[in-house]
């Protein structure tokens, strides 16, 4: 059964939906077919990018669904514990219901347990390495690749690390209910926001048509998290895709840029975890330029050189992350030379 559900997993094309959108059935192999023990299985619910609330639709009305992907996995992979990484933003709404699961398991006399470890909410524990940091004890900021976590995870140890909504597809890939949808977080200035289940390959236009949120003034959006993900003015989401996290964040085009920037920039800035120069002094630096009252024109000759070094020589993701947003909304909506 194992073989046959990793060979379901490849032909379904399931991917990651914390961002990353790696192959899931890869992780599967690498992390069954390494000789170290023991294995593990974590859940991660962090959940942190802005205007994203996919996870905690899922928790909130499907949890079974995502428990029941991480035992397919355990058992796939000969793991003998399983981590649920719950956000500390999550705990008062979700929790009860989720140490229901996990007391269930335990009294089904199953191989293998499942805990939960709460989180303490930041952006950065959305990254697997900084995750397991924070779940050794250890300070929450990534750890340098390879090893991968496949290999040394938890505690040196193979570790298969999968986003909820992953581990949702998984059940129903399992179960044969598979359709090829996603979840989509919609806000910001549409008239009906919300999560939504609709086709993983519609385009931005036809997510917004089907839930009646395409607005009567002029617009942009921000697909793909409502942080790092790139904006797209109107002529261009009839052909691009929300990738990322599934979010789709709806501005007008009347809104002030300066705020906007600042928006995602505080954001950055505020979680960063400190561990490299580039990330931690690059926002820093932005957010000062960008908050220097005196003029009300953006800063962007002395912002491009930072954004650069951003992109180049930060450590992780996140920093890397930083110019994706303010690039694609220079580029495409303010068309700046």
């Amino acid at each position: 059964m194992p073989i046959d559900l990793i060979e379901k997993l490849k032909s379904a094309n399931i991917i990651g939906r914390g961002g990353a959108e790696y192959p899931a059935w890869k992780k599967w192999i690498a992390v069954r077919d390494a000789a170290k023990k023991p294995k593990y299985v974590i859940c991660n619910a962090s959940e942190r990018e802005l205007a994203t609330a996919k996870d905690f639709h899922i928790l909130e009305s499907m949890p079974e669904m995502v428990f029941r992907g991480m035992e397919l996995a355990m058992d796939c992979i000969d793991a003998k514990e399983g981590i649920f990484n719950l956000n500390g933003d999550y705990e008062r709404n979700l929790k009860k219901n989720l140490d229901r699961l996990v007391k269930e398991a335990s009294e089904q006399g199953r191989k293998y347990t499942i805990k939960i470890f709460e989180e303490d909410p930041s952006y950065i524990g959305g990254e697997e390495t900084a995750l397991l940091n924070a779940m050794e004890g250890r300070r929450c900021e990534p750890r340098l690749k390879p090893p991968f976590p496949t290999d040394a995870g938890l505690f040196g140890c193979p570790t298969l690390i999968h986003n909820v909504e992953t581990f949702y597809d998984i059940a129903r890939v399992a179960d044969g209910t598979y359709d090829g949808k996603r979840f989509y977080t919609i806000s910001g200035e549409g008239d009906h926001n919300g999560v939504y289940h609709l086709p993983a390959d519609w385009t931005i236009e036809q997510i917004l048509k089907e839930t009646g949120n395409v607005p009567k003034q002029d617009f942009f959006v921000q697909a793909g998290g409502g942080a790092s993900g790139t904006v797209w003015n109107q002529k261009q989401i009839k052909t691009q895709i929300a990738r990322g996290s599934g979010a789709i964040v709806i501005h007008l085009t009347s809104e002030d840029p300066k705020k906007i920037l600042l928006h995602w920039v505080e954001f950055f800035a505020r979680e960063s975890c400190g561990k490299c120069t580039p990330c931690r002094e690059g926002t820093y630096q932005l957010l000062e330029l960008l908050r220097e009252k005196k003029s009300k024109t953006i800063p962007w000759r002395q912002m491009e050189p930072i954004l650069d070094v951003l992109e180049k020589t930060s450590f992780c993701a996140l920093g890397r992350s930083v110019p994706v947003p303010i690039r694609s909304y220079l580029k495409n909506v303010l068309q700046y030379p």
